[in-house]
Formats: structure tokens, C-alpha cells, sequence
């Protein structure tokens, strides 16, 4: 049984989405990539290498898991664990920015992206009831 028509495209648009616009600047750039969100950045010390080291980190991660997805593209059914995997990063993602806007902790366009990780993740359920 083949996965529907929509699923491979779905995971590719996330996985190249994700990884131009938050994981590979993240990786890269991690100060600057803040800034451009509204954070505000350590001027220096331990505090900024640790900024660094942490947002290199999740950019890491963010370009491993889209990857992921990139290659799960061409057989959805057959990965359905990163298809899972998806979801519950979508969902906690989710709860972090809801959590993050509710304490008033973060810049406003972190709070826009509530919106979009419930709807990819939304998305990425209906895959996965569909495969």
C-alpha cells in the first residue's frame, strides 16, 4: 500500500522550510540569528559562549531531524517513527512557545510561531493517520 500523493511534499517543504529558515541559521550563526528574532544577546563572557554553544546545538539537531524527514520523504510509510518523531517535536514546540508567551519571555514573533508549529503539527498528524 503506497502513502498518499501529499505526504513526500509535506516533508519535504518542512524539512527545507525548517532547515533555511531556523536550523541551518541557528547552526551557523546562532548570535545572529537571535538578534534577528528580537532576543537579546550576552555582550560576552561565559553567558554569550554558552548562547552559542546551545544554538549550534539545536541547529545541529533541527538540520539532523529535517534530514530525516527529507529521506522518510521517499517511503512516509515505511518511517513512520520519524514521522512520530515529528510530531512530538512539533507538539513541544508547541507548548514551549505557548509557555514562552504566556510568561511574557520571549520576542513577539516567537509567539507568532505558535500558530505555525500547531498547524505542522496538525499536518503531521494527518499523515500519519493516513499512512
Amino acid at each position: 500500500m503506497g502513502s498518499p500523493g501529499w505526504i513526500a511534499p509535506l516533508l519535504k517543504t518542512l524539512a527545507v522550510a525548517f532547515g533555511v529558515l531556523f536550523a541551518l541559521p541557528l547552526f551557523l550563526m546562532p548570535l545572529r540569528w537571535a538578534r534577528t528574532y528580537g532576543w537579546t544577546v550576552p555582550d560576552g563572557g561565559r553567558e554569550r559562549d554558552l548562547v552559542v554553544y546551545l544554538g549550534r546545538c539545536l541547529g545541529a539537531a533541527g538540520l539532523a531531524i529535517g534530514a530525516g524527514a527529507w529521506m522518510a520523504a521517499a517511503n512516509p510509510a515505511g518511517n513512520l517513527v520519524l514521522i512520530d518523531l515529528l510530531i512530538v517535536a512539533g507538539g513541544l514546540l508547541t507548548l514551549i512557545h505557548i509557555w514562552g508567551a504566556i510568561r511574557r519571555e520571549q520576542p513577539w514573533i516567537e509567539t507568532a510561531e505558535i500558530a505555525l508549529y500547531a498547524i505542522v503539527t496538525a499536518a503531521l498528524l494527518g499523515a500519519r493517520f493516513a499512512l
